[in-house]
């Protein structure tokens, strides 16, 4: 078994805000596996400034990775704190051990019988362009629209979010919003139930990651269920993991495989919520369609019913060709369709 890795640079076609500032390229790594003429692939895709690796540690890990793929898979504690190589690693293996195909879960999705509900997600930027945003998802059939807030003033986000409600009811239109922890503490509650008046679903990380008193405090009295996200980021031991539910007591985790402890990570998570009665979904983090491949199909062996996080691959002007597609408010797996790698 031996490995390799091409870098590769994908072009955002619009310039995409988040909370980290605005992106208009992303460095992605392609990690190969060989074994008996057979190639499984995977992608690992850390955000500087947001994932705890940086690209130098990658750059200087995955090299070590390639020399002995098995010892790091099977040593897990060694890419602990490098979800995003592990993620790699884990999804490289799978794909192999299943032929090299890209197929790492065969399932009625990989076969096109199938598809994951997904979320239409807004990007930050001014009024006009996440209003265009709003209108161009309700058009495409997007049941579920997520909302990432805290870019202008939050009046002008209250009266963006009034605007869908007064249209459609909850039953029609599911309201998602992300404040990427830009609430301040003192702030908070007022606007929560502010948002809550609009009858949303949730909200993810009202205030900065690390405040778990005051989460916690949040969590106990919100008049609208809060979704922990950035809280999740480098807590990767199952006792730390347990010590924040525990305390937090969040409604909902979203959960992010490239940030969360790869594949192996989020299962935990997940198992840890269910004993706990803790709501989860799944979001892809800004990967290609490597990445997304990989998340999707994990996602459809959960059986979820719920909106998921699936739809980023449609972001990048030289996004790697596959078979997923978006139909209405679904990704689909075309298996007539072949990948670009």
């Amino acid at each position: 078994m031996i490995g390799y890795f091409k870098k590769y640079e994908l072009e955002f076609k619009q310039p995409a805000g988040t909370s980290r500032g605005v992106l208009k390229t992303r460095t992605v790594w392609y990690l190969y596996i060989e074994e008996n003429g057979k190639t499984g692939l995977g992608e690992c895709a850390p955000l500087p400034g947001l994932s705890k690796e940086t690209p130098e540690q990658i750059d200087y890990l995955i090299e070590d990775v390639c020399s002995d793929p098995m010892h790091f898979f099977e040593n897990e504690e060694l890419l602990l704190d490098y979800p995003s190589l592990r993620f790699a690693l884990e999804t490289a293996l799978l794909d192999l051990q299943n032929g090299g195909q890209r197929i790492l879960y065969p399932s009625a999705f990989t076969e096109g019988k199938a598809g994951i509900s997904i979320n239409g997600l807004i990007w930050m930027g001014e009024a006009e362009s996440m209003q265009q945003q709003i209108e161009a998802k309700l058009a495409a059939g997007f049941r579920c629209i997520k909302l990432k807030i805290g870019a202008l003033d939050f009046e002008k986000e209250l009266l963006m979010l009034q605007s869908i409600r007064e249209r459609f009811s909850p039953e029609q239109i599911t309201l998602r919003v992300d404040a990427n922890g830009g609430f301040k503490v003192d702030e908070a509650w007022q606007k929560l139930e502010r948002l809550a008046e609009l009858q949303l679903h949730s909200i993810e990380q009202p205030i900065i990651a690390g405040r778990w008193a005051d989460l916690a405090k949040l969590c106990d009295e919100t008049p609208l269920p809060i979704a922990l996200d950035e809280e999740l980021i480098g807590l990767n031991k199952r006792e730390d993991k347990e010590l924040l539910l525990d305390m937090v007591r969040p409604q909902y985790l979203v959960l992010k495989p490239s940030l969360h402890g790869g594949l192996a990570g989020c299962d935990e998570w997940i198992e840890l919520a269910r004993d706990r009665n803790i709501g989860w979904w799944i979001t892809s983090y800004l990967e290609s369609n490597i990445g997304l491949n990989a998340i999707a199909q994990w996602t459809f062996t959960k059986n979820v019913h719920m909106h998921q996080g699936l739809g980023t691959g449609q972001l990048f002007t030289n996004n790697i060709e596959s078979p997923l597609e978006i139909r209405g408010e679904q990704l689909w797996f075309d298996p007539a369709k072949g990948f670009g790698l």
